[in-house]
């Protein structure tokens, strides 16, 4: 059995993901759906077995995890446990004993620009990257790490592309919507906060009301705030300024999490050099970071992940290998 746990912010597609090489590989599956997007994954399941899937083959528990999460994760019949979501995925590992894991976790996903870059590119790729969905995904743009050459033109055109967000209800299509909770929209608050009290330079001014919050660049993050550190999870973007590639591939190497990062270069040969050097799961060259299980494989490093997602990554974890060997006895031979 696989135990199959998706995020709140792609409920059905992180959940098919994980569904479909489970039951290729010959797994039932149980699946735990995010609090906040279960009704969307029971109308799924429901899909399933209008299709005419096999009763018990697909099975669904709601609820909240700190009231069962161990029991479900440590449980026997687990044979697999594939997450995706925050540090909760940590406390899965510590638990889990000799169970398979498939983990991505949090990012904090850095856009490497440097003096060679094509800006209008990197800028509309920030912008894409880092406020898209409200800034609730893994991949999204976390932190700027610009050469100091380029940092006032390339932070004067995210925020004009920031200017023509719209905020709103979702239903009236607007580009930035509520964050998931409270407790969400209170952690960016007070990321942002820490950051202001620190010498972080405020591009737009900030605002909020309930879990909405507006999108707001931060320029001259160092690395003594919280905010070059920690994920947001929402629409603020911090802007870190550095004198060479090297201090930015060492910004990035510093932190706990290394899901994805991009670097923004007119030369292949010093995409390939920081690529490499960039200690992350995945690497964008002239691209926002973006999800993969659909159609590249996708992992994280560190404290971002355990194991890749993608089809065959992902039925190779699934299936366990068991040999079987045939001896057939000696032949007989007789005397003369």
């Amino acid at each position: 059995m696989v135990l199959c746990i998706p995020p709140f912010n792609y409920p059905v597609n992180l959940a098919v993901s994980k569904l479909g090489p489970a039951l290729i590989a010959g797994n039932a599956v149980v699946l735990k759906p995010p609090t906040q997007g279960a009704v969307s994954a029971l109308h799924m399941v429901h899909c399933f077995h209008k299709a005419g899937i096999p009763a018990g083959l697909i099975n669904v528990i709601t609820g909240s995890v700190s009231e069962f999460g161990d029991h479900l994760t440590q449980h026997p019949g687990a044979s697999c446990i594939s997450f995706t979501g925050g540090d909760t995925g940590l406390a899965v590992c510590r638990k889990a004993g000799m169970v398979p894991l498939q983990m991505e976790l949090g990012g904090k996903d850095a856009a490497i620009v440097l003096p060679d870059a094509d800006l209008p590119l990197a800028v509309s790729s920030v912008v894409k990257g880092a406020f898209s969905y409200s800034g609730q995904r893994c991949t999204a743009v976390k932190v700027v790490l610009a050469h100091d050459s380029i940092a006032d033109t390339l932070v004067a055109g995210v925020c004009a592309g920031v200017a023509k967000l719209t905020a709103g209800q979702p239903e009236d299509d607007a580009d930035i919507t509520a964050l998931v909770t409270s407790k969400s929209a209170d952690f960016v608050q007070g990321l942002v906060e820490d950051a202001l009290a620190r010498g972080a330079v405020a591009m737009q001014p900030w605002r909020r009301e309930g879990n909405l919050v507006w999108p707001m660049v931060l320029d001259r993050v160092t690395p003594e705030m919280r905010i070059a550190w920690e994920e947001p999870f929402g629409p603020v973007l911090p802007v870190m300024r550095v004198p060479d590639v090297h201090a930015a591939i060492q910004l990035v190497n510093k932190s706990r999490f290394g899901l994805q990062g991009c670097v923004f270069t007119k030369d292949i040969n010093t995409a390939i050099t920081v690529a490499d050097a960039m200690r992350t799961g995945t690497v964008q060259i002239n691209a926002p970071p973006a999800r993969g299980p659909d159609h590249f494989p996708f992992q994280g490093v560190k404290d971002s992940g355990i194991g890749s997602q993608g089809v065959t990554n992902s039925i190779l974890l699934m299936t366990k290998v068991k040999t079987t060997v045939i001896n057939l006895p000696a032949p007989s031979y007789a005397l003369a």
